[in-house]
Parts: C-alpha cells; structure tokens; sequence
C-alpha cells in the first residue's frame, strides 16, 4: 500500500478542516480499506463561538456520507467538551446518546455524528482516521487473531477485544488505551471490526493508516496469504430463465422486487466451488458492519425456501423473545456452482454494494483461511448489530422508495427520440432500465449503475436473444418492455411501394417485435407485480394518411398483436397497452429541413406545423415517455388492451 499524498493537492484545501477533508478522501479511494459509507475520521478544532469565548470542536464524519466524496458540510460540528463529559458517564443509551450529540452540536443543518463520536473524542489526538482495511480484518478473523496482531505492531497499537460500537465500546476503548498506550503508539486495532490511525496533522494521521495496514499486508505476504489461488474454473453458459426464476423466489421472499445481478467473475465462480465454501461462507460476515447489507450468511445454490426458513430459526434463537420485528428473511448474497456469484438489493445500486462488499469479503476469508482459519463473530454479535436501530436507520434515511424500485424496464429505439425520453422516465421513477438501439450511441446514454445500453440491431433474432440475456444476468429479470424502435420510410404511394421497402419496415416495425415479445413473455410472467408492455404506436393506425402505407400497415398489425397479446396474457397478470402518437417533432425522423418542407406543404409556418392539433399544443418525446410510463403504473393497474391518443387531439381520430 502506497500514500496518495500530493502536496499539490492539498494546497488547493485550507485550514484543519479542509486538509480533513482531503485525506479522508484519500482514505475513500482505496476500496481495501474502507466501502461504501464504513470507516470514519475526524479533526478538533478550537474555535471562537458568538460569544468570543474559544471551545474545542470535534468535526466527524456524519451519517450518510462517504468518504470517497466528502465535503466539509459533511463534518458534524459536536463541541469536545460535552463528548468527554458524556465519556464519563457510568452508563447512556443508545438513544440518548443521539439525542446528547445531536443537540450539542453548531450546525443544526449538519448531518447526525457518527454513532463512534465518543470514542474519537476521547482518543488524545488532532486527527483520527478509522479503515475496515481487509488486510486487517482478514488477519483478526482468525482463530489467533489477536496474537498475530500483536505480533504485527507490538506497542505501534493498542488491540482492542470486539464490543459492540457505541458508548460501551467509547468507554472501554478510553480505558484500555490509558492503560496500552506507550510512547511509540501511533494506532488502534479493534479485533474483527478495524483499525485507527492517529495524528497531529491530516497527513500524518494518514500516512500512519498507509504505514500501519502495508504492515498487515506484508505479514499476510510473508505467510502466503496475500494472493490466495482458487482453482482453475472455465465458466460456462448462464441460463438467463434460471436466473429470473431466482430473482423472483427472492423478490416474494423480500415482500416486493428486487434487483439480481449475476456476477459471473472467475473469482466468485471459483469460491462458489471451493471444496470447503459450505463451511467457510456460512460462518459470518468479514465485519459486523456488512450484514445490514448482506446478511449473516449467503445462499448456497437456489432453495430461497430453505434460506428463508433457516433465516426464521436464526431470528427465533436469537432473538428470545425480546420484542423485535423481523427483517425480510430474503438472500442478498448467492453463491452457486453453476454461475458463481449474484447479489441482490432493492435498487442496482444496493446490489453494486453488495458485489462489492463480498468480493472483498472472498479475498478476507481466503486470506484468514490461508492464515490457519476464517472465524467470524459468532451469529449473537452479528444480530446485534443487524437489528440495532442505529445500524437499521443507515438504511431509511432515503424514505419512501420510487414506484419502480427494484424493478426491470427493458425499451427499443433507446438511444433518440421517445425510446430515449422513456429511458430517463423509468429512471425517474426508479427503475433499472434497459436500452437497446442500433446506434452504438445508447451504450454511453447514461453512466450510472442502474442503467445497461446495449447495440443491437432489433431484426437480428440472435442478437435479441443475447441482449435479453445480457439484461437478465445484469438486473434479473423483465418487468417492463417498452416497443418503440420503427422506422418510417419515404413517402410512397402504393403504386410505388417496392416489396423490398415493404419487406424491411414490416420486418422492423412488426416482425422484430413479435419476436421480442415472444421471447420476453417467459420473463414478464416472472414480474413479481405483473409483466406490463407499453407499445409505441402511431396515429396512422386510427387514421392513416396517404403515402405511408408500409408505416401505417406496419402499425396497424403491431396493435392487432398488441391486442391479442392482451388478450392471451391476461391470465399471467402481465398488462398490454398502447400509446398513439402523432407529429412528435423532436425526434430523429423531424430535421428541421423535413419540418420546413412539411409546413410549406400545408401553407403553414414551422412553429404553426407544430402545433396544428386541437389543442394548439406541441406533442414531445417527453409527453409520449411520461405516459408510456404511467401506464406501467398503479394508477393503470387494472388497464389492458388500452389505446390512447398522445397526439394533442386529431380530428381524423376525434
């Protein structure tokens, strides 16, 4: 491990705080020590308040934030002195001391401090920095933990036992350190959870973290536990359908969809067929701090019915009868021979955290068994802090989630248009969204977790097949298609119709979709609130006009099919509607060369063209998207075979 330091970066920082801020960040770059939101720092301050009297004030990292992405607003403000005098209380709860913190501080604004608060007040130190580093964590999840780190860092570190975070631990750590504490200490280590790091300024307190865990690394290198081989796997063809069928045993376990992303790495491959993974991933997770993402233990193969009653009698024994509510008893970590590694959460986003969180905890229980053997904490330590309702409140602070979270969209013509206004409506509402077009432009649409653009030409019934499957192994499953991708060919009578021309837009506008939804019929029947098709349409089919008659066929058959799909899927709770547009201009069909010309032709001016509808209102991308969407909603529930004019009212239609 190598310090990140650049004095040419620091300068662009100023004061205590700032320089707190950036070393924190450098702290959250580094995914082997801390991971999504973990780890903690902070800095005193001596400050001047309204009343010109000077007070220290400790500046920690506040709830919700992480340290990758920091901002000085992002340090809870708590005055030192009333978190000393907290210290020396014989005994606080939980939530009182919430309470004391969150009334002690000078923001009102600032975010709730760290449930650690007390402990980093205590420690006599400027700046404190607080890693999960894995070297660490792998080095005490091991049966002579403690006497290995001992080993490691002699006096360079006080070692703590496991106690659970919160006041006890604060008093416990500010005893123990009294007493450990030597001229050399420069650190913390507390066993099974992580180690501190300690400083009179930022770069000193951080380059002390590099120094210290480089030293676990290259303890764990002269034992030959650093890079631990797994066998050699070839991995092989994922079945898209089992996959969906997994995440929608998951979804009913959870009480509502979930996303499964499938993960298909070599490495989570190669431990899902370790000889021993049925020993070594059922012990517990790296650190306590990860089961209110991941559970206590993962799913070995597909029987959710048997993880979800295994996780009841978990619940029961641990539990006694104290009065708790139970958890969704749902999987978030699988792990499978036939396919490696997936993940659940209730957005993509969860579920990225989870990959991420149990690709390190691979490498941890890989390292720790090279060590001699993995030991978690046993399963009473890890429900603790599972249902600790400082832990539970990390995961509410978002509120209410969005109407599609946890659920699927899969939409054509993605990457202009309608199919790219329908893209961003999903993701409003929370969706992960698939997009697929023949422009290679809709793979770079969006740089975001819950979004996959894949190029993929709508005719080619292989290439089809392979986006279904990409989608599938990425998101789990199907909820939502959307038919947008068409084509409409020059103005021709019929006269003049070639069977060539006729052949490629039906075979774009009606062939294509077919095969789409035959093919995605198995997944929408797999929607854990129903399967729901939305199907682009045009005013043509209503009222068609002259010199369109490959276009106007084309989507006249689509809403036959539309129709009968509606009627044979009803039994499967899956819902088809469509939407008929008209004189959508902000498309890639309407230059503003075609507009021109089209208004000429009709004697009008471009902004009259428009606008030429009964309500004298211009029709977007956006108002067509906002609808398709809509109709995938609660307030469309019990509508199916629906037609619905998006087109500012026409008269030939009216």
């Amino acid at each position: 491990m190598r310090s990140l330091w650049s004095d040419d970066e620091a300068k662009q920082y100023t004061g205590d705080l700032g320089l707190r801020v950036y070393s924190s960040r450098l702290l959250g770059r580094d995914r082997s020590l801390v991971l999504h939101g973990g780890g903690n720092t902070s800095v005193k301050i001596r400050e001047t308040n309204l009343f010109g009297e000077e007070e220290d004030i400790l500046y920690i990292k506040g709830s919700g934030w992480d340290l990758e992405t920091i901002e000085p607003q992002g340090f809870s403000p708590v005055r030192l002195a009333h978190v000393r005098r907290l210290a020396a209380l014989p005994k606080l709860s939980d939530p009182e001391m919430v309470n004391q913190l969150a009334t002690h501080m000078l923001r009102a604004s600032a975010p709730a401090p760290s449930i650690e608060t007390i402990l980093h007040g205590c420690l006599p130190y400027k700046y404190v920095d607080h890693t999960h580093a894995d070297s660490v964590v792998a080095i005490t999840d091991t049966r002579d933990g403690q006497a290995r780190i001992r080993e490691i860092y002699g006096d360079l570190c006080v070692v703590i036992p496991y106690l659970m975070p919160g006041f006890d631990l604060a008093q416990f750590c500010a005893r123990e350190f009294a007493n450990q504490r030597r001229e050399g200490t420069i650190g913390m280590v507390l066993l099974n959870h992580g180690i501190f790091s300690f400083g009179d300024s930022g770069r000193e307190s951080y380059e002390r973290m590099i120094d210290l865990v480089s030293r676990a690394e290259d303890y764990l290198r002269k034992h030959r536990a650093w890079d631990v081989p797994l066998a050699a796997v070839k991995p092989g063809a994922i079945d898209p359908f089992a996959q969906a069928q997994l995440r929608r045993g998951i979804s009913d376990a959870a009480g509502g969809p979930m996303i499964l992303k499938t993960c298909a790495d070599e490495r989570g491959l190669g431990f899902a067929r370790h000889p021993q993974v049925a020993l070594i991933s059922q012990q517990g997770p790296a650190t306590p701090d990860h089961v209110i993402r991941t559970k206590r233990t993962p799913l070995l193969g597909a029987d959710v019915g048997g993880y979800v009653e295994a996780y009841r009698r978990y619940f029961g024994d641990q539990a006694a009868g104290a009065q708790q509510t139970m958890l969704d008893p749902a999987p978030r970590v699988v792990l499978d021979p036939a396919f490696g590694l997936a993940v659940a959460g209730r957005t993509a986003k969860d579920a990225g955290i989870v990959e991420d969180i149990y690709a390190h905890t691979i490498e941890v229980i890989l390292r720790a068994e090279a060590l001699g053997g993995f030991r978690a904490l046993p399963p009473p330590d890890i429900f603790a802090i599972e249902y600790w309702d400082l832990e539970q409140a990390k995961l509410k602070q978002s509120g209410k989630p969005p109407v599609y979270a946890g659920e699927v969209a899969f939409v054509t013509g993605a990457a202009s248009g309608i199919g790219k206004a329908a893209v961003a409506s999903f993701l409003a509402r929370g969706a992960a969204v698939v997009g697929i077009d023949l422009d290679p432009g809709v793979e770079s649409l969006h740089a975001r977790a819950d979004f996959l653009g894949l190029r993929c030409d709508v005719t080619d019934a292989s290439a089809l097949l392979q986006a279904l499957c990409d989608a599938v192994l990425r998101f789990g499953g199907i909820d939502m298609l959307v038919l947008n991708a068409g084509i409409f060919a020059a103005s021709r009578r019929i006269a003049d119709l070639g069977a060539e021309e006729w052949r490629r837009v039906m075979n774009v506008n009606l062939d294509a979709n077919q095969s789409l939804m035959r093919d995605c019929h198995p997944y929408l029947k797999l929607a854990p609130r129903g399967g729901r098709v939305v199907v682009i349409g045009s005013k043509n089919v209503p009222a068609p006009g002259p010199g369109a008659a490959a276009y106007s066929a084309s989507k006249a058959a689509l809403n036959q099919l539309a129709r009968v799909a509606a009627l044979e899927w009803g039994g499967d709770g899956i819902r088809v509607n469509t939407l008929h547009p008209n004189a959508v201009f902000d498309t890639g069909l309407w230059t503003d060369e075609v507009l021109a010309q089209r208004a000429k032709h009709y004697g009008m001016t471009v902004a009259e063209y428009r606008t030429h509808n009964v309500l004298r209102t211009e029709v977007t991308s956006h108002d067509v998207a906002e609808l398709a969407a809509e109709m995938c909603g609660p307030l469309f529930a019990k509508t199916t075979g629906a037609q619905l004019p998006v087109d500012g009212g026409n008269e030939r239609v009216i």
